[in-house]
């Protein structure tokens, strides 16, 4: 009599994962040695744990005045381990002790680092860690030019790795409350080593590891790139410039204001990057304009690409949105991207995903402003940041009740997961029957 081996769907395997290591951070920064002051809660706790394996940044505790060098040491774990993906992990672990994956391990990995087949998913693996340590190392070296002086050797050279570690998992943690509570990046405003090495963290890691492993092969041949790749590339730099742009001329009377022109377009492009998912901050978020607000809301949710450690709808399906969009507005069938046509299934999926997260964000919106005495502007802004895993926040989110705080969290979680697979968790993929219907005529638009 044959055993049936019960197996969970890649979905649910990542699902659970995430949900594991959330426990297990929670768990720690339960402990009395993890926490400064009155002892943390099991929401808060929760909270800091789903924010750092999400890679998100939303806290409701101060990082340096709340937690001590234990729970700092506990969510830059998180932070790291949410950021390359629990199974990267595990797999690289698997390799160490000279083992080898089986087909239904190469399918949950392939969902998990992004990979678009199964071929070739091992060699990925083995780049991404020694990869993520590489740029990671290179970012706290250069920032410790700056922390080392400000705080002293010990403290200089954790600041250096923390907030390098941050950037690149795009999380958007930080531990400036030494100089002010939650005052995030504001004070290297004008600083470009900082700025800027943080900037470039943050655009490297929300790259993708599939956009790395063609650059890593083909350099500097365009020609040779994948239409992923290709589409990555384009989609950020038109995002990095036009945002840039628009909040220099949004934002010069109002978070910008006094500045002199080399410190705003310095401003201009650190808000350009990071709410594309990093979630940190060197101006007043509160002083921004209501364009620049905007905007931050539409460029959290957007995010970065598929298979990085940055969140949101991702670039790849506002590209193609915005493509299929232009050739329906030409008359065309077909939807060329790089002279290759995209596939109805991968459109048919994108609206789904964009559709997903807006019905999520608008709902969440909507009881946030019924739990608790927030405005829409400051509800949009936290539930946006959340569920895109950003971390920006207009310094509402210590107040929320515990309600609203537990929507947080699942948006969090959804947003890390994808929230595709997080409705698939909860849903039993059905096969259609072997009926055809008759087509039904309705108008659109």
């Amino acid at each position: 009599m044959k055993k049936h081996r019960f197996r969970l769907s890649p979905a649910r395997w990542i699902s659970l994962g995430f949900f594991l290591v959330i426990l297990a951070g929670t768990g720690l920064l339960l402990l009395p040695v993890a926490s400064k002051g009155e002892p943390v809660g099991f929401l808060d706790a929760l909270f800091t744990a789903t924010s750092a394996t999400c890679v998100t940044g939303l806290i409701v505790r101060d990082t340096f005045t709340g937690w001590t060098v234990f729970g700092q040491a506990v969510i830059l774990c998180l932070i790291q381990l949410g950021g390359l993906g629990f199974m990267t992990v595990i797999t690289m672990i698997s390799y160490a002790l000279g083992k080898h994956l089986g087909l239904y391990n190469r399918k949950i990995l392939m969902q998990s680092a992004g990979n678009v087949s199964l071929s070739g998913v091992g060699s990925l693996i083995r780049r991404i860690v020694p990869f993520t340590f590489l740029f990671e190392l290179g970012g706290a070296a250069l920032l410790s030019i700056r922390m080392i002086p400000k705080f002293g050797w010990l403290r200089g050279i954790w600041f250096s790795v923390f907030h390098s570690v941050s950037a690149f998992c795009n999380a958007g943690f930080d531990l400036m409350g030494a100089e002010a509570p939650y005052s995030s990046l504001t004070a290297f405003t004008t600083d470009p080593l900082v700025t800027l090495t943080v900037s470039l963290l943050i655009i490297i890691g929300g790259l993708g590891f599939l956009v790395w492993r063609d650059l890593f092969q083909n350099g500097l041949h365009w020609s040779k790139y994948q239409l992923h790749t290709k589409l990555v590339i384009a989609t950020t730099a038109v995002l990095l410039v036009g945002s840039g742009v628009l909040f220099l001329i949004l934002e010069s009377n109002a978070s910008l204001e006094g500045m002199p022109l080399g410190e705003k377009l310095l401003a201009s492009f650190f808000q350009s990057v990071t709410p594309r998912t990093a979630g940190f901050n060197t101006v007043d978020l509160n002083a921004m304009s209501e364009g620049g607000n905007v905007l931050t809301n539409v460029l959290m949710l957007i995010g970065g690409s598929p298979g990085s450690t940055a969140g949101g709808i991702k670039t790849t399906t506002v590209a193609v949105l915005l493509l299929s969009t232009i050739a329906s507005a030409r008359g065309r069938t077909r939807v060329i991207a790089f002279r290759y046509s995209i596939d109805r299934d991968m459109i048919r999926q994108a609206c789904s995903v964009v559709c997903l997260y807006l019905l999520m964000a608008i709902t969440a919106v909507i009881a946030v402003c019924a739990l608790d005495p927030v405005t829409v502007k400051q509800a949009m802004f936290e539930v946006n940041s959340a569920i895109a895993t950003v971390g920006l926040t207009l310094g509402i989110t210590p107040t929320l009740s515990a309600a609203s705080r537990v929507i947080l969290i699942l948006l969090m979680y959804a947003g890390r997961i994808g929230v595709l697979t997080f409705i698939l968790v909860f849903s039993e993929r059905r096969t259609e029957p072997p009926v055809d219907r008759p087509n039904g005529k309705l108008l659109i638009g």
